[in-house]
């Protein structure tokens, strides 16, 4: 697929192998002696072979972490459902596996797969994205820590650093990430530890520039976190452009078969990737073998698929821009999108996900969610299939009475990679019933 007009490519960040870890290749190095914490040898041997500098996206995708196994042949990673492994002698580990919590060859696969699309140095894999995102906040807050949080977060990432965090002393202020000058005017000095960014944010994709963040946290000694759920590694690269930390829910785009719940976190900076794989392992809310192995199949299509979802996204838009029952569209394709530009930047294209008001209010829109047949009424994303909510009542009901509260007649849009126009009637009649 050609790039937009106006996009342009983010600069790509070689990943690194790390002890106890083997990197891109390691099963044809180990199968020949050689030292699975070092860089593969030949031409550019200074890096491993998969490599972002010199590969394309969809070719990482289907390789990277991904080589055949080297004493079957099995192009397929081998699902290593086992919690621990054989040692020869004390502490003798077989290519640094020792018991699955720490370390697992599959696990091991997705981990090196994620750091290369994302463009990073490690990758880190988890039971889900939440558990992803306690392990960043408690590796990198402490009780007095000022986080600094969209207004209008994931309810879920809302729930777990004001009430959950919030009893461990860490503190937040929500601003819309959009305006640069609130950002800059909600840091504390001396305690402001974290910016996290959701863009586009769920679920009403406003949308961030992660540059002008990455500018602030680090003038105020902060890291900034990107959740790039929404978009995916494959449309948007939040580490080359200045963010410390990815944050994904691999539940969605990156499974993308409504099958799997995993999460992860991909770094550049190799001491953090350090303190957070101490985290991970401390706390042991790891990606099981078989839930890695689901994940990393579904990166080999997340380039086709995304296509898909953001062509078929389109479609929607276009008749949600011009039906008479919807109040607003939000999705930043549109031009009067007030990030359309930044996204325009910042992104490969706009998404799949798509939000609007209905206009006869919350009645209306709880109508349009019951009257879809093909969108199924469901919370998550990013899978296939179509997928239509409403967010005051599902996704977004912890944020209920808070600054973060979503109106109540907006529906959120998941939209799968079924026919287009399938999906536009589909939607259509359940917005005339409405209209």
């Amino acid at each position: 697929m050609g790039h937009r007009p106006g996009y342009v490519a983010p600069a790509r960040v070689r990943p690194a192998t790390r002890p106890g870890n083997p990197g891109p290749g390691y099963r044809d190095r180990m199968s020949a002696g050689a030292d699975p914490t070092q860089p593969a040898e030949g031409p550019g041997s200074e890096v491993p072979f998969w490599d972002p500098a010199r590969h394309g996206f969809d070719t990482l995708a289907i390789h990277a972490g991904q080589d055949p196994d080297p004493s079957t042949g099995a192009v397929a990673v081998p699902i290593f459902q086992t919690s621990t492994f054989a040692q020869d002698g004390v502490g003798g580990l077989r290519r640094g596996y020792e018991y699955s919590r720490s370390a697992n060859p599959t696990r091991t696969a997705l981990e090196e797969c994620l750091a290369a699309l994302e463009g990073g140095r490690r990758g880190l894999a988890f039971a889900s994205g939440l558990a992803a995102s306690d392990t960043l906040l408690r590796a990198v807050c402490r009780p007095g820590a000022h986080v600094i949080i969209p207004a209008d977060a994931y309810g879920g990432t809302f729930r777990l650093i004001a009430r959950v965090l919030g009893d461990w002393g860490v503190e937040h202020t929500s601003v819309p990430l959009s305006d640069l000058a609130a950002v800059r005017a909600a840091v504390r000095p001396g305690s402001t530890r974290l910016v996290w960014c959701e863009t586009p944010t769920n679920p009403l994709l406003s949308v961030a520039d992660i540059g002008g963040l990455a500018a602030i946290a680090r003038d105020a000694g902060a890291l900034l976190a990107v959740d790039n759920t929404f978009a995916s590694p494959y449309l948007q690269q939040p580490l080359a452009l200045g963010a410390d930390v990815v944050v994904h829910s691999t539940t969605k785009y990156l499974g993308g078969h409504s099958d799997v719940v995993g999460g992860a976190l991909v770094v550049s900076d190799t001491g953090l990737g350090d303190r957070l794989a101490f985290h991970q392992n401390a706390m042991g809310s790891v990606a099981g073998p078989f839930d890695a192995w689901l994940v990393l199949r579904g990166c080999k299509t997340l380039a086709v698929r995304v296509d898909r979802h953001c062509a078929n996204a389109r479609r929607i838009v276009r008749l949600l821009g011009n039906h008479p029952a919807v109040e607003q569209v939000y999705w930043p394709g549109r031009p009067s999108h007030p990030g359309h530009e930044v996204a325009a930047k910042q992104m490969r294209d706009f998404g799949g996900m798509v939000s609007f008001t209905v206009a006869g209010g919350e009645a209306a829109a709880l109508e349009v969610c019951a009257r879809t047949r093909i969108f199924t009424l469901a919370e998550s994303l990013g899978g296939v299939e179509s997928l239509i909510e409403h967010p005051g009542r599902m996704t977004h009901a912890s944020v209920a009475g808070s600054p973060l509260e979503v109106p109540a007649n907006l529906v959120r849009l998941s939209v799968g990679i079924e026919s287009a126009d399938d999906l536009v009637a589909d939607l259509r009649g359940a917005l005339d019933h409405v209209r």
